[in-house]
């Protein structure tokens, strides 16, 4: 579509770009049926900016999504912004220390940005041809998705998670075991920088966003976030043809897109 692409995690003046644009697009994981915590955060923050904006909403997921694209919306006031397209797109499992949860095989992996690319290539034909898809609107979808986002986060409308879900208690259920070497890899990739190193030793400040992240991606394999079973693999780098691409956190980078 010919827009910048930016992450909310960057140094970015935010509100001039919002407001520079007439249609906004947000990408970011689908936590069951719930919209990130670090994705909340800046919808929150940047309100008065996106008044009136047309958004483009894309969310990720594994197998199952409910309502995560329409789960953005409740955090606006009714007739607040204007939802031109809301799609799901299928992204490998990168929670690598549940036994029940497989690693996606290089094979896999391929197939689905390949059916990835095919969509968003379908979607930009849709923008531009004025056509409005809004995945996760219906009311089936919505029944779905609080069946699991009740648990996780609460009422999708709130900006932080209500007390004893499961949002509210992996935001302090960091754990670094003794194989950790102070390296600060996790310092540097998380998003929310939860982590900081204390004295040689690395210490959370209660905001995780449980995005897998430093789990993924420590040498050590020594850091772990609300599940502690030691990571069996890690979820990282994977060449495909035409290019490299980074799927290290099962997700678009959370971001905005506008034009």
């Amino acid at each position: 579509m010919g827009a910048s692409c930016l992450s909310i995690e960057d140094e970015v003046d935010f509100p001039a770009e919002l407001r520079a644009h007439d249609a906004i697009a947000f990408c970011y994981p689908n936590y069951a049926s719930r919209v990130p915590l670090i994705m909340r955060g800046f919808a929150a923050k940047h309100m008065g900016a996106l008044k009136g904006k047309k958004l483009v909403i894309f969310a990720t997921q594994w197998i199952f999504s409910g309502d995560a694209a329409r789960a953005l919306c409740d955090l606006f006031p009714a007739g607040h912004i204007e939802v031109i397209y809301a799609e799901h797109f299928f992204m490998p499992n990168n929670v690598c220390n549940l036994i029940f949860l497989p690693k996606a095989s290089e094979k896999n992996v391929e197939r689905r940005m390949k059916m990835a690319e095919r969509k968003i290539d379908r979607i930009c034909r849709d923008i531009k041809q004025g056509i409005v898809r809004k995945r996760g609107f219906s009311v089936i979808s919505r029944i779905l998705g609080n069946i699991q986002g009740l648990s996780w986060q609460g009422s999708s409308r709130n900006a932080f998670a209500s007390k004893g879900t499961v949002e509210y208690r992996a935001k302090h259920r960091v754990k670094v075991n003794g194989d950790c070497t102070a390296c600060n890899v996790c310092v540097a990739c998380c998003p929310t920088r939860n982590l900081e190193n204390r004295g040689g030793k690395i210490a959370h400040k209660n905001n995780c966003t449980i995005c897998y992240r430093c789990v993924n991606r420590c040498p050590q394999r020594a850091i772990t976030v609300f599940f502690h079973g030691r990571p069996r693999w890690q979820f990282r780098y994977f060449a495909l043809k035409g290019g490299i691409c980074t799927l290290a956190d099962n997700r678009f980078s959370q971001g905005v897109h506008s034009w």
